[in-house]
């Protein structure tokens, strides 16, 4: 341009966007850049707006989950509520002695106590817990693994990759479909330096028809001492923490307590998905083996940060103190569909308009934990796609899209958003009318 515009008058005319300064000169800038020759000052101060919304959405920030997906990996799992103030926190600093303590030792002692097991450290994610346990009870020995268990995680990770890198053997054992107590006897036999016998939890895909699986409880008469990546973090199958039964959508889910009673000596899992907590990953279970973990030196590159720490204390407390409804996710799961449906009718009658409905739903786990159950839930139903729209509310509104029908489901949606949803909705309504 002959005469561009001025580039810090056109970030300051941006500063409602509540950017930080350095950020409104990179969108003017961007603007400025990319405007054409027909552009007068309107067009540019347009597209410099535009720029610096997109730098805005780009950025971490609350969103509504009404996808019906309660452990959504892209909006962060489990949903949780973190409280803290600008103090110091005694995270390695023994109040009793005075003296150096250990970050790991209190809020593995509560996690321990939640899971029945002797002793528990937490690292940054479930992947990190395979990691330093292969790394630091099985470097340059065998572990044998079924080879139904070789699994591979989100984002393209495999066991097999993971097990390599921690410097531990792989020794596969069976087949896909069928794996026999004999097949692990028979692979530490032929190697003859077998460390652990590990057991990996099919999280996130089924095997049916011809099938057979060697349990915990059988992998644990044999000399090696099981590990047991039970991946989804049910703690209990008995769910104390809960009013009434367990939920019959977790049938067949293993729980870090009934693992280690059946022989497992160690259990490794997500603190993000049934657990409810923050992304972390436990080591559960005998109290040697658990301090071996600890004292590697892996474990001072995996080990959390003091905000990790204070939010899963606080979700093992809650597990301690069997209240179940102060943890968002449960919260949330088991909701009734009455409930659900008391709540869709209410948002239905506020807006009035003939192409909203309420609807029978049914959510999912997600976040690679209970493939293939479905969750009975009720929401909401309009014709079109109107997914961008929400999207863009202040407090954008992620929903899902069937047949050019928008569905929010409400189990995923706490119903204190409920009047963010009715607002989105009339905003993406209006429009079209």
């Amino acid at each position: 341009m002959a005469h561009p515009p001025s580039v810090d008058k056109l970030a300051r005319s941006l500063a409602v966007t509540g950017l930080p300064h350095p950020l409104l000169v990179a969108a003017a800038r961007a603007a400025i850049a990319s405007a054409g020759p027909g552009d007068d000052g309107d067009a540019i101060e347009a597209a410099a707006h535009k720029h610096a919304y997109r730098r805005q959405r780009t950025m971490l920030q609350p969103v509504i989950n009404a996808t019906g997906v309660l452990l959504h990996t892209n909006l962060g799992r489990a949903p949780l509520a973190v409280e803290t103030s600008a103090d110091f926190l005694n995270l390695e600093h023994d109040l009793i002695s005075g003296k150096r303590g250990s970050r790991q030792a209190a809020v593995g002692e509560l996690v321990a106590a939640a899971a029945g097991a002797e002793a528990a450290i937490v690292v940054n994610n479930c992947a990190g817990a395979v990691l330093l346990t292969l790394a630091a009870l099985a470097a340059g020995k065998g572990v044998t693994v079924g080879r139904g268990d070789l699994v591979e995680i989100g984002g393209g990770f495999r066991i097999p990759d993971v097990m390599n890198q921690s410097g531990a053997r792989l020794i596969e054992v069976g087949t896909t479909n069928r794996t026999r107590l004999a097949d692990y006897a028979n692979g530490a036999e032929a190697d003859g330096d077998v460390a652990l016998s590990m057991s990996v939890h099919r999280s996130n895909y089924r095997i049916t028809g011809f099938t057979e699986d060697t349990s915990v409880a059988e992998l644990a008469t044999l000399d090696a001492p099981v590990v047991a990546d039970i991946g989804s973090g049910l703690l209990d199958a008995s769910c104390p923490w809960l009013d009434g039964p367990p939920p019959s959508w977790l049938e067949g889910e293993p729980a870090a307590r009934q693992t280690l009673a059946e022989g497992a000596a160690l259990v490794l899992f997500s603190g993000d998905k049934l657990m409810g907590g923050p992304q972390a990953g436990i080591i559960a279970g005998r109290a040697d083996l658990v301090s071996l973990c600890a004292k590697h030196p892996l474990a001072r590159a995996l080990r959390p940060g003091s905000l990790v720490l204070s939010a899963m204390q606080d979700i093992a407390l809650s597990y301690l103190a069997r209240d179940g409804q102060s943890i968002p996710f449960w919260a949330m799961a088991t909701a009734s569909v009455e409930s659900l449906r008391g709540r869709a009718d209410q948002i239905v009658a506020a807006i009035g308009d003939d192409r909203l409905t309420g609807t029978d739903a049914e959510a999912t786990p997600g976040g690679g934990t209970l493939p293939g159950v479905a969750i009975a839930s009720y929401g909401l139903k309009v014709d079109g796609d109107l997914t961008k729209s929400l999207r863009d509310q202040s407090l954008p509104i992620i929903a899902r899209v069937e047949d050019q029908q928008t569905f929010l489901d409400l189990r995923t949606v706490h119903p204190d958003r409920d009047g963010e949803i009715e607002m989105g909705l009339r905003t993406a309504l209006e429009p079209a009318k």
